[in-house]
């Protein structure tokens, strides 16, 4: 009985500890009628930016109460990510900024919604890839009709969406 115990117990201890080795993040790229805007948010786990952010700076980072750290990593996630109406023609976001929720860390991109409704999109989006092989980066498409999904990965370059 008490060996079943022990079992169980050291089987939820691994569970916890492998509870955030999934590596993954979430974008919504919505095209907004009422703004005029393409609306980019990028959504990942603070504890992933953050030990990110630790091995380009060296040092332990704490997103909480550094600021310019938060920035850095917004600025990092933009340059990681890019849309376009073309294949690698990508097009020129403008950087909102970003904020923390929680245990995530948004950063915000937008620009102009173009004047014709695309008839494909192409997207690149290596943001952490290259510290995480297994980083999975999810794109959700809304604002033309269903919703659309990509998912990329450190071999996906760019892929594309048909309208």
């Amino acid at each position: 009985m008490i060996r079943g115990v022990l079992l169980l117990v050291c089987a939820l201890w691994a569970c916890v500890g492998q509870a955030h080795q999934m590596k993954a993040a979430m974008t919504k790229v919505l095209f907004n009628a009422r703004t005029g805007n393409v609306e980019v948010m990028h959504r990942f786990y603070v504890h992933d930016a953050e030990h990110a952010l630790s091995q380009i700076a060296g040092k332990q980072v704490h997103l909480l109460d550094d600021a310019a750290a938060q920035q850095q990593f917004g600025r990092y996630v933009a340059s990681h990510f890019a849309m376009g109406y073309a294949r690698e023609q990508a097009q020129s976001f403008s950087y909102v900024g970003q904020e923390l929720e929680g245990k995530f860390i948004w950063v915000y991109q937008e620009l102009p919604v173009p004047d014709a409704a695309p008839a494909q999109l192409w997207f690149r989006h290596t943001a952490l890839q290259d510290f995480w092989p297994e980083q999975m980066n999810q794109i959700n498409v809304e604002g033309l009709g269903p919703v659309r999904s990509l998912q990329l990965t450190r071999e996906s370059g760019w892929q594309s969406l048909q309208y």
